[in-house]
């Protein structure tokens, strides 16, 4: 069985090569290097990618965080 990232990739692939920006309405979208699904910015379930980007916002003063 196919994993649902790997489908996800080979979409945004096939969307930014034929240059369509909005897949099933505005479902997926294409924003820049972006990725939105429903509007909110799409991760791939990439545990070292996930972990990475909590830790690059967790701590940053404007998120309320100092440690």
């Amino acid at each position: 069985m196919r994993s649902k990232n790997k489908d996800v990739v080979r979409v945004v692939e096939e969307m930014k090569k034929t240059k369509v920006k909005e897949l099933w309405g505005d479902e997926w979208r294409i924003e820049g290097n972006v990725v939105l699904k429903e509007g909110k910015i799409y991760v791939p379930k990439d545990g070292k990618l996930r972990v990475e980007i909590i830790w690059l916002h967790h701590d940053v003063p404007a998120a309320g965080h100092g440690g």
